[in-house]
């Protein structure tokens, strides 16, 4: 099984099935069998035909005499991996690419369709050079219109395009160091003598940018020397300021790095409450735990929409970083951009009923974070003032924080072409 197989495969789930990208790659690989080279080759192939796919089918129609609707689906996804390749992947032989996809035509599509295959992408092989990119910018960053036009209401003109470009720039792979166990440069010194590279984030202490490598196979993991988390999710816990012995409530916690942060911050005393809806998550979080030797932590499985009695006024502070549109992190996952957007309208009601119940275990006195990894108003600034005006015992407290500064107005949206991070929002609330 070639890279180029096992990625097409992946297309074709993601197409059919309307399987998450990210989950359809990780079972491919599986099943498949490749090398490490050729898995990662797989792995970019795939997220690059996703962050291009409404331009490659721009690319295309301009060599194909049908209309794009008319081809078989299969044949439009040989298309697009193969024009992908050619365009972005200037290492691979293009004599190679074009005979694959005749190849994958043959085998997987209506053999008939193998002439087309050959025919457009060898017209395009004449021209690669001269293929230009559209001023449009739903085609030139392979964003449906809708949704840049709901982004552009949320970050402005000014924003719209570097965040848009911001979102076909391959991601940054951070590790957060668990200090319980060590210290950022002893951490680096374990990982260099493994041959993983690395380097001090330029503002987030504690905190190293992977240069390339398999990290999760090292043994400074194995060990519980780091956990991987976007330093976005970090500057959350951060904002909640967790002390030496208070109890903490993580709401939503899967896969858990809010609550490993909170622990590791606390020195690994007092007690994280981390809670997920699925078992199978609150087993995730019992082993990041085991691995990090953070026994602070308890994972729990419960329904985040329901309030507990018995946790009534129980916790010192709450981070609640709930289920949302998830349009902060497109650059981590292409495919959430061609997802539909009319079901993304109910997300702030479950928010709302979520911070509702959640509010209700907080102490007197206590600090509450709400935090999402969007940029819509409607699911964090506009949603916090609804539920202010609502809640006269609760108010916005600023903050200070690393790379961002001071937060006066108590509410912060990050941006991936502004500070660097996931795209993520911040609320901090204190209970009077």
């Amino acid at each position: 099984m070639s890279a180029r197989d096992t990625a097409l495969s992946v297309l074709i789930d993601c197409r059919k099935n309307g399987a998450w990208m990210d989950a359809a790659l990780k079972q491919r690989l599986a099943r498949d069998g490749l090398d490490r080279r050729d898995a990662a080759l797989a792995t970019r192939l795939c997220a690059a035909v996703m962050q291009n796919r409404l331009l490659l089918d721009e690319w295309i129609s301009r060599f194909c005499k049908s209309s794009l609707s008319a081809l078989q689906p299969v044949v439009l996804d040989i298309l697009r991996l193969a024009v992908c390749q050619l365009r972005f992947f200037d290492k691979l032989p293009p004599s190679a690419v074009v005979n694959q996809a005749v190849e994958q035509t043959k085998r997987l599509a209506n053999p008939r369709a193998a002439a087309l295959v050959n025919g457009v992408l060898r017209a395009m092989l004449r021209q690669l050079e001269r293929l230009s990119v559209p001023q449009n910018l739903s085609l030139r960053y392979s964003h449906p219109e809708a949704l840049v036009e709901l982004l552009r209401q949320n970050v402005g003109e000014a924003l719209l395009e570097p965040l848009l470009r911001s979102h076909n720039e391959a991601p940054a792979v951070y590790l957060q160091t668990n200090t319980v166990k060590t210290d950022a440069a002893a951490l680096a010194a374990a990982l260099e003598a493994e041959g993983l590279g690395t380097e001090p984030h330029p503002w987030l202490p504690d905190c190293l940018l992977l240069q390339g490598g398999g990290v999760e196979q090292s043994a400074a993991f194995r060990e519980g020397l780091f956990y991987v988390q976007d330093p976005a999710a970090r500057l959350a816990v951060l904002a909640l300021a967790p002390r030496r012995g208070e109890q903490i409530l993580d709401c939503c916690a899967a896969p858990g790095g809010k609550s490993f942060a909170a622990a590791i911050a606390m020195e690994n005393t007092g007690s994280v409450t981390a809670c997920d809806v699925h078992p199978h998550k609150k087993t995730l979080i019992e082993k990041g735990a085991a691995r990090l030797g953070l026994d602070c932590v308890r994972a729990e499985t419960r329904d985040a929409s329901l309030p507990e009695p018995a946790w009534r006024e129980r916790f010192d502070r709450i981070i609640a970083d709930l289920p949302c549109s998830g349009l902060g992190v497109i650059r981590k996952k292409p495919d959430i951009r061609y997802k539909e957007l009319e079901p993304l309208t109910g997300l702030p009601a479950v928010q709302r009923r979520i911070l509702e119940a959640q509010a209700t275990h907080l102490k007197p006195g206590g600090t509450l974070v709400y935090s999402t990894c969007t940029i819509l108003r409607r699911e964090n600034e506009a949603l916090i003032e609804g539920f202010l005006a609502d809640h006269p015992e609760f108010f916005l407290e600023p903050f200070t924080l690393p790379g961002v500064g001071s937060v006066s107005t108590g509410m912060k949206t990050l941006l991936p072409c502004v500070e660097g991070t996931d795209g993520f929002f911040i609320a901090r609330m204190r209970k009077l």
